[in-house]
This record gives structure tokens, C-alpha cells and sequence, in this order.
């Protein structure tokens, strides 16, 4: 399994982003996940969401979202360097 490209975790919640090449360059996707115990206090992940993570949730798209637009950039800029 390949390794996240990044994480950013704020509390329990945490925005996974994947780097995903292609042949007409990289796309990322992301993964937003809880974090919790079950009952032998084992950490367990779930993507199920209560209202109180809405919030947290938002601002680590917001986060997720400006670390992606900076990847791209960083992409483009790496590919015209190469064609240069």
C-alpha cells in the first residue's frame, strides 16, 4: 500500500490526501477520518461524522484544499521545467 502524500490532523479528525499520477500529471484525492477507542481500547478509523466534528471537518477541507492547490502548482511549475 502506497503512503499518503499528506495528513493533517486537528483533535480526533484528520484529512488524508493521496497523490495519484497519471500520464497527464498528478490528482489528489482526499480522505477525511475519525479517529475513536472501542471498547478494549483499541484506536479504531470510521468516516462516519457526528455534528460536533462538522466544524473541524470544514476547516480541515479548507486546509486539505490549500495544501492540494500548492501541490499543483508545485506540479505545473516541475513540468514546464522539464519540458524547458
Amino acid at each position: 500500500m502506497t503512503s499518503p502524500a499528506h495528513k493533517i490532523r486537528i483533535g480526533n479528525l484528520s484529512a488524508i490526501i493521496w497523490r495519484n499520477p497519471s500520464d497527464k500529471g498528478a490528482w489528489y484525492s482526499l480522505q477525511i477520518t475519525r479517529s475513536y477507542k472501542n471498547g478494549d481500547d483499541e484506536w479504531r478509523n470510521t468516516d462516519a461524522l457526528g455534528y460536533d466534528d462538522a466544524l473541524t471537518a470544514a476547516k480541515l477541507l479548507d486546509l486539505a484544499h490549500t495544501w492540494i492547490t500548492h501541490q499543483l502548482e508545485a506540479d505545473r511549475k516541475g513540468r514546464k521545467e522539464a519540458v524547458a
